[in-house]
Parts: structure tokens; C-alpha cells; sequence
């Protein structure tokens, strides 16, 4: 059984910083690609950050460049994300995510066939 369980969130004041954990179970992420989405109250996740297979290649959303960075080791089995400079506008649920079929990068949430269960980061201004 496949497994993901997203660490680290919590609260934290504008500008601060938190570094997001995402360790895998039941596979080897090494060959897959991986991402982290978020969801604000009543609306659909939305694409935050992904990573290819070795590292390599990385994609952001917009509003996150600059501030957040997406990293991996597979030989933890484990994908982070670095938030730094957090803005109120950050607040919300985020999920790690593993693309079970390919190793490059993909901003399509419906790429994704697993899924965690969520972490709350909350910025206060």
C-alpha cells in the first residue's frame, strides 16, 4: 500500500518560514515525479511546486517563485518544500503528491494518483 504523510506545517507570521516534509511509503519514489498542491476552503487544489525524478527540473506556480523551493531525496523516499517569505495569502491545506506513471514534471493535479492527507500551514499577518 502507498503511502504519503506530509510533516512540518503549522502557523507562522508574514515573512517567516516553514520547510514542508512528504515521506513515501510502500515504493520507490526515484523514478517518479512529485509535486505539492494546495486548497483553499471550498476550492479544487491547486499546483504549488514539482519536481522530476532526479532533481533535476523544477516548475512553480507564479506566485510562489522566488520564495519557495521544492527539493527530493530518494534515498529517504522523501520530497520537501521550502517556503520562505510566507504571505497571508499562503494560508491553506497543502498535499504532496506522486505521479506513479512518469518522471517529468507535470503541473496537472489529475497526473497525480497519489495523494497525503494534508498539512494546514496558516500565515498571520
Amino acid at each position: 500500500q502507498v503511502r504519503l504523510v506530509e510533516s512540518g506545517g503549522g502557523l507562522v507570521q508574514a515573512g517567516g518560514s516553514l520547510r514542508l516534509s512528504c515521506l513515501v511509503s510502500g515504493r520507490t519514489i526515484s523514478t517518479n515525479a512529485m509535486a505539492w498542491f494546495r486548497q483553499y476552503p471550498g476550492q479544487d487544489r491547486e499546483f504549488v511546486a514539482t519536481i522530476n525524478w532526479s532533481g533535476g527540473s523544477t516548475y512553480y506556480e507564479d506566485s510562489v517563485k522566488g520564495r519557495f523551493a521544492i527539493s527530493r531525496d530518494n534515498a529517504k523516499n522523501t520530497v520537501y518544500l521550502q517556503m520562505n517569505g510566507l504571505k497571508p495569502e499562503d494560508t491553506a491545506l497543502y498535499y504532496c503528491a506522486l505521479d506513479a506513471q512518469y518522471g517529468r514534471v507535470d503541473v496537472h493535479s489529475a497526473q497525480y494518483l497519489y495523494w497525503g492527507q494534508g498539512t494546514q500551514v496558516t500565515v498571520s499577518s
